[in-house]
Formats: C-alpha cells, sequence, structure tokens
C-alpha cells in the first residue's frame, strides 16, 4: 500500500522559515509529478506548488518567491521550503504525488495524498 507521510509542520513567528518533507513508501515504480496544497481555515484546498519528475516546477502567483519546492527522487521524498511566513499561510499542508505502482506483471498509476501537516503562523 502505497502511503504519504509529511512532516515539519509546527508554528512559527511572523517572518519565520519552515521546510515540509512528504516521503512516499510502498510498491513504488516511478514517481512522476509531486506537489504541495494547503487548506486554510474555513477555505478551500488549493495549489501551492507542483514539481515534475525532470525537476519543472509551477507555483501558485501569490508564492512565487518566498517557496521553493523540490524533490530527492532517490528518496522519493518532496520537500517545501517556506520563507518570509505570513499569518495568512496558516493552513493544514498536504502533499501528493502521481504514482505507478506495479504489481502482477501490470502497471497502476494513480494520484495518492498524505494526511497533511498543520502549519501556524503566529506571534
Amino acid at each position: 500500500q502505497v502511503q504519504l507521510v509529511e512532516s515539519g509542520g509546527g508554528l512559527v513567528q511572523p517572518g519565520g522559515s519552515l521546510r515540509l518533507s512528504c516521503v512516499a513508501s510502498g510498491p513504488i515504480f516511478r514517481i512522476n509529478g509531486m506537489g504541495w496544497h494547503r487548506q486554510p481555515p474555513g477555505k478551500e484546498r488549493e495549489l501551492v506548488a507542483s514539481i515534475g519528475s525532470s525537476g519543472s516546477t509551477n507555483y501558485a502567483d501569490s508564492l512565487k518567491g518566498r517557496f521553493t519546492i523540490s524533490r530527492d527522487n532517490a528518496k522519493n521524498t518532496v520537500y517545501l521550503q517556506m520563507n518570509d511566513l505570513k499569518p495568512e499561510d496558516t493552513a493544514v499542508y498536504y502533499c501528493n504525488a502521481d504514482i505507478v505502482v506495479r504489481m502482477f506483471s501490470r502497471t497502476f498509476d494513480d494520484n495518492y495524498w498524505g494526511q497533511g501537516t498543520q502549519v501556524t503562523v503566529s506571534s
């Protein structure tokens, strides 16, 4: 069973930094795109950033310059470096990945989500 587990969330003061990590595990044949979404309190989930298997990146316009997404393919891990954090960045952050699983000589492609990690920006 494929699992995505996030870590690195917590409470940080405005202007501070956090680095989120998300590790994928299970019968993984290949990981295609990976990404981070967030859901602020009382709002819908929104895209933060995504990264392709070759390293190409995409960011929400409002977050460019403060957030950086990266991945380590050898570790099946995606990271989100968040700098100059603001109270409006408070949200549950979720990672997701497009993962190909190989079972019984067949491959299955599906999108998986982590359980989320809370990020709170407050003084």
